[in-house]
């Protein structure tokens, strides 16, 4: 261990799996540590026995569950958009080689009470119950301006600078209500506040035409993918990746202490009284928590169920967003579902989970709306996280530290924070125009 690397990574969750993947392919010598005994830190995935030991204090699941070692329960669950950047970014490093995935079967929103198929394309607004009759039309007009738009080709921009004009002022042309807006804005754009209405729209328009060609690309009925077996294979797919380009992992490494010379910059990391040396250390924030600060908090519910969410067309896999607005809250709540058909669970057993930022100290109240959505369950466990953000400056000490997971169920935020990081430490921007086929969905 007394060598010395371009850069020690603390923490095998999946975004620090991610930057020693993309940073050993770059040719940087990586050594890769981990205090725990199991790959994937916060994000990791757990069987029953697992599951149990940490929300119910023993390791005896009830036997009518099935076998424990078939469950992989992720902690983090987020769907993956079909041609969204993290796709981009797996088969940049060409860590596909060692990953499944398998297309998501449904993509719904909560409107006034009840669950809807969200809309991808001006064929599906003409359908959508989220509309009468009037309004679909609208949104069609709508619909098909953001499919056709071009950012390099004016003809397609109807006059309109959407560098410049607002959210708001874009979907103000086209007279559509607010109930409408809702459901673009958050489960097609997935914003997760209302701020983008104030903000230019190039941006929603980018996020609309992202899910309706993932939507159109694996022709499933959500733009959404993940692997089989869940996201614990990510971590452990990014390790034989790392092994390839001769990155080093070592688990199980107690303390993991970061050492820092008398300007504060980084030095290296010690671990059982030796000092593995180092230019940079990416973390993620328990490795580091006194350059961090707390921002807030995530409320989830963990169920075990034998039956899909009801009103979601018999989906084994799906997603649910319940805008804000819908709840009378200021942020969104998530839904997720995977099931045996994605190896997640024996035969006939689903995983759902509910998530939001808590905005109260009590989840089993705060999280009502969405388990309500569920029907019946097996068994439910209830938790509540810190997230965390850096507050250090890189620049000075050399430390790159990842912020906490946010509640959302799928992974546009994770990845941005990933690229931003990668680029602070390497002055680069990644190219990420690659033939996106290399990610092919596992065959039924």
């Amino acid at each position: 261990m007394d060598e010395e690397y371009d850069v020690i990574v603390l923490g095998t969750g999946l975004k620090e799996c991610i930057l020693s993947g993309l940073l050993s392919v770059d040719g940087l010598k990586v050594l890769h540590m981990d205090r725990n005994d199991y790959y994937g830190g916060e994000s990791t995935s757990l069987n029953l026995v697992q599951l149990w030991k940490r929300f119910r204090g023993n390791d005896k699941p009830p036997a009518h569950l099935g076998s424990s070692r078939d469950y992989n329960v992720d902690m983090i669950p987020k769907f993956m958009m079909a041609n969204g950047t993290l796709v981009r970014v797996l088969i940049h490093t060409d860590v596909t080689k060692y990953l499944y995935f398998k297309a998501v079967d449904g993509s719904y929103v909560y409107n006034k009470g009840k669950i809807h198929k969200v809309p991808g394309t001006d064929m599906e607004a003409l359908k959508s119950p989220l509309m009468g009759i009037f309004e679909k039309r609208r949104a069609r007009k709508f619909f098909i301006y953001v499919q056709d738009y071009d950012e390099n080709d004016p003809k397609t921009h109807e006059g309109m600078d959407l560098t410049r004009v607002t959210t708001r002022e874009l979907i103000a042309k086209y007279g559509l209500d607010d109930n409408t807006v809702d459901f673009i804005g958050h489960a097609l754009a997935l914003h997760r506040d209302d701020r983008y209405l104030e903000e230019p729209a190039l941006d929603t328009v980018k996020r609309m035409k992202l899910y309706a060609e993932s939507l159109a690309r694996f022709q499933g009925g959500s733009p959404y993918i993940y692997p089989l077996y869940g996201l614990g294979e990510l971590p452990q797919a990014f390790a034989r990746l790392s092994a390839v380009y001769g990155g080093t992992y070592m688990l199980n490494k107690p303390e993991c202490k970061v050492e820092f010379n008398e300007e504060g910059k980084v030095i290296g990391v010690a671990s059982e009284g030796e000092t593995a040396k180092c230019k940079k250390v990416v973390c993620d924030p328990s490795y580091l928590p006194n350059k961090v600060r707390k921002v807030g908090r995530v409320a989830r519910a963990i169920a075990i169920m034998s039956h899909p969410i009801p009103s979601t067309n018999d989906s084994h896999s799906v997603q649910v967003i319940l805008p804000q607005k819908q709840l009378g809250r200021k942020s969104d709540m998530y839904l997720f579902c995977c099931s045996y058909s994605h190896n997640v669970a024996p035969k006939g057993k689903f995983i759902a989970f509910v998530s939001t930022e808590a905005e109260a100290d009590q989840p089993e109240i705060e999280l009502k709306p969405g388990i309500d959505l569920l029907g019946p369950v097996d068994e439910i466990f209830f938790d509540i996280y810190d997230r965390y953000e850096p507050v250090n400056e890189p620049s000075l000490d050399n430390c790159f530290i990842s912020t906490s997971y946010d509640a959302t169920t799928h992974f546009e935020s994770t990845v941005v924070d990933v690229l931003n990081m990668y680029t602070m430490i390497t002055g680069k921007v990644i190219d990420l125009s690659v033939d996106l086929s290399a990610a092919s969905a596992a065959e039924e």
